[in-house]
């Protein structure tokens, strides 16, 4: 099927935007020119004057299909990355069956493949059952071709099993994807270590509960050579590490979460386990450094760690409801309110960070707006404004400290593969005709 994606807009490469229209054939782009209204298409979407982007790619999210479907389905979880603006997603391996062999590898695959509304990479774990204990065969599961290795959830506790695992990785060219905290200082922490955890009289998580694991692990991807990428940084420490580590050469990669940018501890007023995520919110101070942090290139780009729980077990409070919060579908209007539109970062920057730089650090073939690539492609619309309702949420997950938030801009149209993933036709007058 050939689409035209007419009267739109898209950012130049050194700053403002231009008219375009953009030509899918089947599954790639075939052509972006100023119009390409001679063109013989099966469908004509008018996109308004609205901002046409590459997909966004989110490498950290959670779809808890298999096993934990009462929380988030692969579909339901793809339907809110489609709404977010993601086409690519990577799925965590913290499921029940653990995708930890050939069996549970294939059959996730096939139940991706049936459900999913836009592209899902799964991880496989690290080790089996995520336990510790014994590493996953991880060169026969780099050629099933699972996405990259973690325990997502769970820090490799002991160096000599990150030691393995890297060495293995290493061999086959896979990476390690470290969820960082060290166990042994973590205290049973639901918060973090400081003014908020003493006001609410809550059990802290220490900062050096994950500085102290990365520290660890990029002296042993230096000696391995490893590829290790470093989830949800959330502290100044680890981002000085990182930087270090950067410098010496060491194959280091990072990423940040938007609500880690957007909010430290003071944003926690009372035991709302919906500001309940791990890592924690850290202080202003360590906000600050991460902002910093990825300004500088010290962090790679954005993800999101989408979460979804339900909602009896996060109304358990700090000390009994589980860590985390759903992102997907709040990510872009919430980044590009409070750091773009505030003057905080360039919208040429946040497009980078979703799209183009986790591309790059996984060596993916996606996030590019150009003739010949997959048609994977985001439409914003830059004026909308809107107040985040999670109750209209596509997630089966309602858990986010953002409900009630007013932002400005939001995703009216993803396409997948060339595929309509997602559509706002009421809000923003997206219009569609056959043959023209």
């Amino acid at each position: 099927m050939k689409i035209r994606l007419k009267n739109a807009k898209r950012l130049l490469e050194t700053s403002g935007m231009e008219p375009c229209e953009v030509l899918i054939n089947d599954k790639k782009i075939e052509r972006i020119d100023h119009d390409l209204s001679a063109e013989q298409v099966d469908k004509t979407i008018d996109l308004d004057g609205n901002l046409i982007l590459p997909g966004f790619i989110d490498v950290h999210i959670h779809l808890r299909e298999p096993g934990g479907e009462h929380k988030e389905t692969i579909k339901t979880g793809t339907e809110a990355a489609a709404r977010g603006g993601f086409t690519t997603v990577c799925a965590m391996p913290n499921t029940n069956p653990v995708p930890d062999n050939a069996a549970t590898i294939r059959e996730l695959f096939a139940k991706i493949s049936e459900d999913a509304v836009v592209r899902v990479l799964p991880y496989a774990a690290i080790t089996k059952g995520l336990k510790g204990k014994e590493i996953t065969e991880i060169n026969a599961l780099v050629e099933m071709g699972v996405f990259a290795f973690t325990d997502d959830g769970v820090g490799i506790q002991t160096a000599d099993f990150m030691l393995k695992a890297m060495k293995e990785a290493a061999a086959c060219g896979a990476s390690i994807v470290a969820h960082c905290e060290d166990n042994s200082i973590v205290y049973d922490g639901v918060v973090h270590d400081g003014k908020v955890s003493n006001r609410l009289n809550l059990p802290g998580i220490p900062s050096l509960s994950e500085s102290v694991q990365i520290a660890r692990d990029v002296l042993l991807a230096e000696a391995t050579g490893c590829h290790y990428h470093v989830c949800h940084v959330s502290t100044k420490e680890s981002v000085r590490i990182i930087r270090d580590a950067k410098r010496a050469g060491i194959n280091v990669t990072a990423e940040v979460t938007p609500h880690h940018l957007l909010m430290n501890e003071d944003s926690i007023m009372t035991n709302d386990a919906n500001y309940k995520m791990n890592p924690p919110l850290r202080t202003a101070a360590d906000q600050q450094a991460l902002l910093a942090g990825l300004l500088d290139g010290t962090i790679d780009f954005i993800a999101t760690d989408h979460a979804p729980h339900a909602a009896d077990e996060k109304d358990k409070g700090f000390l009994y409801a589980p860590f985390g919060i759903v992102g997907l579908e709040t990510a872009f209007p919430l980044l590009y309110t409070y750091l773009v539109k505030q003057g905080k970062v360039t919208l040429h920057q946040l497009v980078e960070w979703l799209t183009t730089k986790p591309a790059k650090v996984f060596n993916l073939p996606y996030g590019l707006l150009e003739e010949n690539q997959v048609a994977d492609i985001t439409v914003v619309n830059l004026e909308r404004e809107s107040i985040i309702q999670k109750e209209n949420f596509l997630s089966k997950g309602k858990n986010t400290p953002f409900d009630s938030w007013k932002v400005v801009g939001s995703p009216i149209l993803t396409i997948s593969e060339g595929n309509v993933a997602y559509i706002n036709e009421e809000d923003i007058h997206v219009q569609t005709t056959i043959g023209s």
